[in-house]
């Protein structure tokens, strides 16, 4: 995959790793033919163009490991929309980054759950242990095979596994600052890391590709997602245990 990366501007999405030589669409034609082929395949799903936007940009993303200028304007242009249009989307949803992103985007949920369950305290570790702070991505050193992004995010609907931390969106279960440490160390030095439940890890780029719409390759993926957590089923078991039903539409 040949990597493309385009500011938005002089200070845009300043990051000090950062690529320090950067490249246009237009030095990469063969990088943009496959694009255009691509997200020709995604408007094609859509009654109107421009309700391809959110997956086009996660299909930059994927070529680039954030949303560039370059990026922006290629949505623009094959969505019949102004940069300005697209800007506004790219720069409202949290999962579009305007910094380059690691091998591996780290989440630690710090939702209100999760926090009083320790997530604050994974959190504050892992900054301080990375010595990075929210929305960072760790530099090079030696020992270090990858790289990551580290993220405080909000609720991913499994407050019954909390504290959860997410690599590239895969669950890791009831995490504890110590098992923390040891999943980021082990991403960074680059040896295999297997979710809590779901399918195998992918990098985060692969993982953009995946969101953009494009099939998810990964053996067993489909059966891969495991059952309920017991925490989320005890209403459930409450209600069969009292025989209680819904209201009729005449009690209603």
């Amino acid at each position: 995959m040949t990597d493309v990366f385009i500011s938005r501007g002089p200070n845009a999405g300043a990051n000090t790793t950062a690529p320090t030589t950067q490249t246009s669409y237009a030095d990469a034609p063969e990088v943009r033919e496959r694009l255009v082929k691509d997200a020709q395949a995604l408007i094609a799903r859509y009654p109107q163009p421009r309700s391809a936007l959110l997956p086009l940009l996660h299909l930059v993303q994927s070529e680039e490991g954030y949303v560039t200028g370059d990026g922006i304007a290629f949505c623009a242009e094959l969505l019949g929309l102004s940069t300005a249009e697209v800007s506004a989307v790219s720069t409202f949803y949290s999962m579009y980054k305007s910094k380059p992103v690691g091998d591996y985007h780290v989440g630690v949920c710090t939702n209100t759950l999760c926090a009083v369950m320790g997530g604050d305290e994974i959190f504050a570790t892992l900054k301080a242990h990375l010595a990075i702070g929210n929305d960072e991505q760790t530099p090079d050193a030696p020992g270090r095979e990858r790289s990551l992004t580290l993220e405080h995010i909000e609720c991913n609907a499994a407050c019954d596994f909390a504290p959860m931390m997410t690599v590239n969106w895969e669950f890791f279960d009831n995490m504890t600052p110590r098992t923390a440490v040891q999943l980021v160390d082990d991403l960074l030095a680059g040896r295999e890391v297997t979710p809590s439940r779901g399918p195998s890890l992918c990098s985060f780029r692969e993982m953009e590709r995946i969101l953009a719409g494009f099939e998810d390759e990964r053996p067993g993926v489909v059966d891969a997602g495991g059952p309920a957590g017991p925490a989320t089923l005890e209403g459930l078991r409450l209600v069969r245990q009292e025989n209680q039903a819904s209201p009729s539409e005449d009690q209603a």
